[in-house]
């Protein structure tokens, strides 16, 4: 072989090994579970082996690393308990932890739009150095002010964070107040919605934190308004819920501080609450409902008031009719509406009133022999069962704040 074409082919070869590396692009991060996570993990130093098992006994499958504990030793329980972790890793980037269980980095909690140029240059250094793993930030409700957000409105501060940051999750937390004096729960949904469009807008999954615990004019929350925060979620889409809180942040300064009261699943001093069984119960649903969930692409959502008349929908949406039962109070539902990676259609219908059960007579866009619904309890699809048959029609009952999910096949 002559000179030149030695030199030829070395230069092929070393084209070709820069192309590889060109075409083989580390993999970004991609959500495998839907995710059921919490902010404040334990707290207590001398037996955090027991308070992990603890998390995953009540179906909890991410803890976000907010704590006081090594991180070395959080996430070598989280691999050993198959629970991801979101963790608050000192030093530089380039010595974070790459744990199996770790999906990434707690950056920032609800920054002002001032920091995203720099959370967006961390960012971006996370994907290069840590591929598959990527920096978590939590921003701001739909409630906070301008000075807040930095800039005028929500809708600016939101889009700013997708152009500049451009996550691999979109995540914030609202807490809607659920008062006898006083409901803002309308607020809430606005503020689903927002996250709802700009997810899809940038095909990244989002996830949002709700309240557990009493704190401020937040009063405790019954299992049922858990329950609507949760299900009323996943109707806008959600592919994570996030508790707020799990252990009761100390409270200090002689009981005047934020959480007088205590009271989320564990408390301050780690003993459980009647909120930690409540949310092993939801949690359990969750696994089971998550792989469907996680498959389904939101196209709309809207709300159904019950009036004498029946709440009819525009074609071709999965549900075409929800009615009330004669002599029932009047209800109102949340209705969300997807499509599932399969091509079929795909329904989740919340019970809006968290104090009442519903029990509408629906009618689906398609024979009920052919509506399937996703078994809370086992996670298997069966045909829609009537919940009254010797009522006309189709009836399906609701508890307090609860969702059901169904599966219609596709539009013809």
């Amino acid at each position: 072989m002559t000179p030149s074409c030695i030199r030829a082919l070395g230069l092929l070869l070393l084209c070709g090994s820069g192309l590889a590396q060109f075409r083989a692009p580390a993999a970004p991060f991609r959500q495998d579970r839907f995710a059921i996570g919490m902010w404040v993990p334990p707290q207590s130093r001398g037996d955090l082996a027991f308070r992990y098992q603890e998390i995953a006994e009540a179906n909890f499958n991410l803890v976000i690393g907010n704590s006081p504990l090594p991180v070395a030793d959080q996430l070598q329980l989280c691999d050993q308990l198959g629970l991801r972790a979101l963790v608050a890793a000192p030093g530089p980037v380039a010595s974070w932890p790459t744990n199996t269980s770790c999906w990434g980095y707690l950056l920032q909690d609800e920054p002002s739009a001032a920091a995203f140029p720099e959370l967006a240059q961390t960012a971006a250094e996370i994907r290069r150095v840590h591929p598959g793993r990527f920096g978590y930030i939590n921003l701001f409700p739909n409630y906070a002010n301008a000075a807040q957000l930095g800039v005028p409105t929500y809708e600016e501060h939101v889009a700013q964070f997708m152009a500049q940051v451009k996550p691999e999750v979109l995540s914030m937390d609202h807490y809607p107040r659920m008062r006898p004096d006083g409901d803002s729960r309308a607020a809430y949904c606005e503020n689903l919605e927002t996250f709802r469009r700009h997810s899809l807008a940038a095909g990244v999954p989002f996830w949002n934190f709700f309240y557990a615990l009493p704190f401020a004019d937040r009063i405790d929350p019954t299992e049922a308004q858990i329950r609507w925060q949760i299900y009323t979620a996943l109707a806008y889409g959600a592919k994570g819920v996030l508790y707020f809180c799990y252990w009761t942040p100390g409270q200090g300064n002689g009981g005047t501080g934020e959480f007088p009261k205590g009271g989320a699943l564990l408390t301050a001093e780690g003993r459980r609450t009647r909120h930690y069984g409540e949310a092993k119960r939801i949690n359990a649903e969750l696994l089971q409902l998550g792989p469907t969930l996680l498959q389904l692409t939101s196209e709309g959502v809207r709300r159904i008031g019950l009036d004498s008349a029946p709440a009819v929908a525009p074609s071709p949406a999965p549900i075409r009719q929800l009615e009330r039962v004669r002599n029932d109070p009047r209800a109102e539902f949340i209705a969300g509406s997807f499509r599932h990676a399969d091509g079929r259609r795909a329904a989740l219908l919340v019970n809006h009133d968290y104090a009442y059960t519903a029990w509408p007579t629906v009618t689906f866009d398609a024979d009920p022999t052919q509506v399937r619904e996703v078994d809370k309890a086992t996670g298997a699809e069966s045909v829609v069962v009537d919940d009254s048959p010797e009522l006309p029609g189709l009836q399906l009952s609701f508890g307090p704040g609860d969702g059901r999910l169904f599966l219609l096949p596709a539009a013809k």
